[in-house]
């Protein structure tokens, strides 16, 4: 057996020695660079724009800005992309919003000239705050989904013995990858090829071949290795398009990456919420209503929307619940999905409330979460796939030591720390997307998968090869992973969690029908034997076998895989001890359990390292991560990591993470589900709670900041 095996990453010893090579490491030959421009303001227009200078400078190649850049195509707002298409219109919807492009020789070049071109902006009220904006009461947009109402949740509400209702917030977040997204162009006799860090190269094929309303298949996009993601590579944005373009207008190929200071502005970010949750239960704890109304910005031209309000749906039985979805227009960029989108903020609201809820009952928070477990989706009506999480609750309460805890606020103490235990629910929709990949056997007996996914760095070169060793029955040695490419077979793209369900499913069924040709070459079925593929081909003279898979959610699917007969989804439980020094306030994560209930683990070593990776993102959520605004320049304060703060290896404690043995028949073949977002949701409202459990005092807004700890001692 290979799944679940904790095997090393075949693609480890190329990263840590520098031998992977990532887009901006492509070298073609006569490669060009190219800087963008970027807008000061964050609502106006460009009355004028002058780039002579930066034309003249030494070693220009080009100089593109709205007057001189070729128009478009239209393009459908169906395709994965952020409206509208770059240095078309001189109009300015957000601050860094790309103006110009200068293409030169070399890097140094191009940015020298950049910094030449000398704009004057009329410039207009903007509006950047959404917070500001819900205060002055400008009108609120809902598009794409609708609200969601079970049962008469105002009725129910009213009649509960105990209610809870606050309002909860968190902030904007970057994406801040270790590869700043970069793509290279390179137009060949009509034909464009992209070297891209994008986690969809289908994606990327669509909507540049629409951008220039040529064929897809003229369209080849590639990558080996994506230095990370999270969200902000899922789509099409503006440097992707301008790097297209420059190619074309200097019949040469261009490289186009992006500064860090770009990457705040240039594609998309997690967008702060505002959410109102509400509770009533009953003395016993049993939940009477649930209502939970989440606002979010999104920007002046694309109806983004984060559904913080998701997982409250389907997380606790109860016989009346609401939710309600809003977003507010503002001058920046559009948001996009960010490691947990929807269910990562979401479940600080719903989860801090959920303590409270149990303070006020004076019950175990564990307790009124047993209590209040969904046995079938609450709101739909349907059974899940699979579902352990009381298994889950159990199993991390006894890791962690969660009975030992003393309820009252403050009764902890060692030293100058106060220490504090606190726990929440984590759940993340299961997105499933249809998948296709190859199998060849060659004839020294060694076997290729070949599938057009991305490794963004969750293990795809590792996963896919240890589900083909197992089912050709071959060692997981021999078999190796083709990826990354729109020539091979078309996948999802590499987000939702959803790689190992859809690829992995399919690669199953590809090794499945190639088992099936070895036996008719043998003879019959069950007759071909690993230990003799090569001889079996080399005896029907046969240079190699190939087969070919797919996988999908059936015909009858959702866009994102759900179906009418199961409601899908991961769960887990989190367990946080913090410390908060008595004087200073700081509060720090000095121990994290946390138990997951993911389906079938195909490789327990990834899969825990995806998990770290998460509850690292769950620790600066709750305690570090913000992008602070200046309302008045309407941009990011700090545009760069010196003053948006990440979680590093101090801030994150040796943690417990394990899983519940589980095979989801529904979700895939495989019986796997996802697991890479999974980590980072529940980690900052555990983390909240036990910083109300050591302080006594209750945060309703993160990052938890130790001057309002200060502020309320």
């Amino acid at each position: 057996m290979t799944i679940g095996q904790a095997l090393e990453r075949k693609d480890g010893d190329a990263k840590v020695t520098g031998r992977a090579r990532y887009t901006a490491d492509t070298s073609l030959p006569g490669l060009t660079f190219a800087a963008m421009v970027s807008s000061t303001i964050a609502s106006g227009r460009m009355a004028n724009i002058d780039s002579e200078a930066a034309a003249a400078a030494p070693g220009v190649l080009k100089v593109l800005t709205h007057q001189t850049t070729p128009r478009l195509a239209k393009l459908s707002p169906e395709l994965p992309m952020q409206a509208p298409l770059p240095l078309q219109s001189d109009r300015i919807h957000h601050e860094g919003q790309p103006i110009a492009l200068v293409v030169a020789e070399t890097l140094e070049q191009a940015m020298y000239a950049a910094g030449l071109v000398r704009v004057s902006y009329e410039q207009e009220p903007a509006s950047v705050d959404f917070r500001e904006a819900l205060d002055k009461g400008i009108p609120l947009t809902t598009y794409a989904e609708p609200d969601t109402r079970v049962g008469d949740v105002d009725e129910a509400f009213s009649r509960a013995a105990v209610r809870v209702e606050h309002v909860y917030r968190t902030a904007d977040r970057h994406h801040n990858t270790m590869e700043p997204s970069a793509t290279i162009a390179d137009w060949r006799d009509g034909r464009l090829t992209l070297h891209d860090a994008t986690q969809w190269i289908w994606g990327v094929r669509m909507t540049l071949a629409a951008a220039f309303a040529i064929a897809p298949e003229a369209v080849r996009v590639r990558n080996a290795f994506v230095g990370g993601g999270f969200g902000c590579k899922g789509y099409v944005w503006p440097h992707q398009i301008l790097a297209a373009i420059a190619a074309r207008e200097v019949r040469r190929p261009v490289k186009l990456a992006l500064t860090r200071a770009q990457t705040f502005t240039a594609h998309g970010y997690q967008t702060g919420t505002h959410q109102t949750v509400g509770l009533g239960a009953e003395r016993d704890g049993t939940l009477m209503a649930i209502r939970h109304d989440s606002v979010t910005p999104t920007s002046m031209s694309d109806d983004y929307m984060e559904y913080a309000a998701a997982g409250t749906r389907a997380l606790y039985a109860s016989p009346a619940i609401a939710t309600r979805h809003r977003a507010v227009r503002v001058h920046r960029s559009t948001p996009t999905a960010m490691r947990a989108p929807h269910e990562g903020p979401g479940m600080v609201a719903l989860e801090i409330a959920m303590d409270e809820l149990a303070v006020a009952l004076e019950m175990d928070p564990l307790e009124l979460r047993l209590r209040n477990h969904a046995d079938v989706d609450p709101t739909q009506g349907k059974p899940f796939s699979s579902k352990k999480l009381r298994e889950c609750y159990m199993q991390g309460a006894e890791r962690f030591g969660w009975s030992r805890r003393d309820p009252r606020p403050g009764s902890l103490r060692e030293g100058n720390d106060l220490v504090g235990w606190g726990m929440a629910t984590a759940i993340m929709s299961t997105f499933r997307f249809p998948a296709n990949a190859r199998i060849t056997l060659r004839p020294d007996g060694e076997v290729l998968i070949e599938a057009g996914c991305q490794e963004i760095g969750t293990g795809a070169y590792t996963i896919m090869p240890q589900i083909a060793a197992e089912t050709l029955g071959v060692p997981v040695d021999r078999v190796r992973l083709a990826l990354g490419d729109t020539t091979l077979p078309e996948t999802g793209g590499t987000f939702g969690s959803s790689t190992t369900m859809g690829v992995g499913s399919a690669v199953h069924d590809a090794a499945m029908k190639l088992r099936k040709k070895l036996d008719a070459l043998a003879g019959g079925e069950g007759k071909a034997k690993a230990k003799d593929y090569a001889e079996l081909l080399a005896q029907n003279r046969v240079s190699g076998l190939s087969a070919d898979g797919h996988w999908s959610p059936g015909t009858e699917a959702s866009p994102l895989g759900e179906v009418k007969q199961w409601s899908m989804a991961s769960f887990g439980a989190v367990f946080a001890e913090v410390r908060v020094d008595a004087d200073l306030r700081i509060p720090r994560l000095t121990r994290c359990v946390g138990v997951y209930s993911a389906g079938r683990i195909v490789n327990p070593m990834t899969a825990r390292s995806q998990i770290i990776g998460g509850i690292a993102w769950g620790v600066g959520q709750a305690l570090l991560e913000a992008s602070e605004m200046d309302r008045t320049l309407g941009r990011y304060l700090s545009k760069n990591l010196a003053g948006y703060l990440l979680p590093v290896n101090a801030d994150v404690p040796a943690v417990d993470v394990s899983f519940v043995d589980e095979f989801d028949p529904h979700a895939s073949t495989i019986g796997a589900r996802g697991i890479g977002e999974l980590g980072a949701v529940g980690v900052g409202p555990a983390i909240a709670n036990a910083v109300w459990h050591a302080t006594g005092i209750r945060v309703r807004d993160l990052p938890i900041r130790p001057e309002v700890l200060l502020q309320e001692a």
